[in-house]
């Protein structure tokens, strides 16, 4: 709202200074701050609010016994997230542009799956929650929207089916037909990674906020024509605007983890890491880095990795022994840390450290090929 009161002011009265919200980083800036603002004012109302509703994270018996301690701990705190993401976009970016719009409709949806489900568990007292297959209903729609969106819609057209190959120069991967349902398997599968990883405090927040700064990059780079060219990628008309959303993510990203890092005094919950996930797979569709997710979100490719391989190796032995063993002392991987002694924090900043790894040799992709 207010990037077009601006620049309508600065066309009717040519204000000196007004001109400075037409331009990406300055927008990008100015949204990144005000997420943080509001994340920083309403965190702990709503955290005051879900104490006295008494929406407690319920701990798993099967869990590691040092979470126990954490019971009663406030969820749904992805609202915060939610708020101080959605009110800058409004705010700050073009809103008309399909990139905005499809970035925010992800965000919206998932995020209120995630709502229902954490609402079920937590206040209406279901032990798992919205049943997974309506969880998984929610994904595959907004899949199906972006993938139709970036098939059909113009601005998209010179490049819709296709994908950039990393560390290869001037090669492309074209989906075809099979676009529109890896589309749909990215968003779910980037959504459920995120949501496996929050099991440690500030874990899942702290490691998107990381990757999101490096998407913040690549959209900023394939929205302009000069810096495209130099760097030699597709250039994408629009995608720059998609930096002002993911500003606010980081944003909202450092806010929250104020009150989620060790000990925590709130949990995104469903809500956020459902959210968050779903709009990481979003973007990098949106940016033609779908190839790069694997290696950009390596941790939380690893933690979904694990997860399969438990299941996968636990019915295996079950069925070729008659007992079911495990490769991992618990999954996701994180837990598996936890129970040869490794202490939370250390887990989360050794995370935190592959994860700027990753970053770096991310965006180091762009140059070696």
């Amino acid at each position: 709202m207010f990037y077009y009161l601006f620049d309508y002011l600065n066309q009717l009265f040519d204000i000196p200074g007004f001109g400075i919200f037409k331009y990406l980083s300055f927008r990008s800036s100015i949204s990144a701050i005000t997420a943080l603002a509001i994340a920083f004012y309403i965190g702990p109302k709503i955290i005051k609010h879900l104490q006295n509703l008494q929406v407690g994270e319920t701990i798993r018996e099967e869990g590691p016994q040092t979470h126990k301690q954490k019971a009663g701990t406030p969820t749904m705190g992805g609202l915060i997230i939610l708020l101080a993401i959605i009110v800058p976009v409004l705010l700050w970016s073009d809103i008309t542009s399909s990139y905005i719009l499809l970035a925010l409709f992800g965000l919206i949806l998932l995020g209120s799956v995630g709502f229902i489900d954490d609402y079920l568990k937590v206040i209406k007292k279901y032990p798992k929650g919205l049943i997974a297959r309506y969880k998984l209903l929610g994904q595959v729609i907004v899949g199906l929207v972006v993938g139709l969106s970036v098939y059909y819609l113009p601005e998209f057209a010179e490049y819709n089916t296709q994908t950039t190959l990393p560390f290869f120069k001037n090669l492309n991967w074209d989906f075809e037909y099979l676009y529109i349902p890896v589309v749909i398997f990215i968003v779910t599968a980037t959504s459920n990674a995120v949501n496996l990883t929050d099991g440690l405090d500030g874990l899942a927040m702290g490691t998107i906020t990381f990757v999101m700064l490096a998407l913040a990059i690549m959209s900023y780079v394939s929205g302009n024509i000069i810096w495209s060219d130099y760097l030699n990628i597709v250039y994408l008309p629009g995608s720059g605007e998609l930096t002002v959303f993911i500003a606010a993510i980081i944003g909202a990203g450092l806010g929250f983890l104020w009150f989620n890092f060790y000990p925590a005094q709130v949990f995104m919950g469903d809500t956020g890491s459902l959210a968050l996930g779903g709009v990481f797979g979003i973007i990098a569709i949106l940016i033609k880095k779908e190839l790069l997710l694997p290696l950009l979100g390596g941790i939380f490719f690893v933690e979904t990795l694990s997860v399969i391989l438990q299941r996968v190796y636990f019915k295996y032995t079950k069925k070729r022994f008659g007992e079911g063993k495990r490769i991992f002392k618990m999954s996701p991987i994180h837990h598996h840390f936890e129970l040869v002694g490794w202490a939370e924090p250390k887990i989360v900043m050794r995370f935190y450290i592959i994860t700027i790894i990753l970053v770096i040799i991310s965006l180091a992709s762009f140059k070696i090929r």
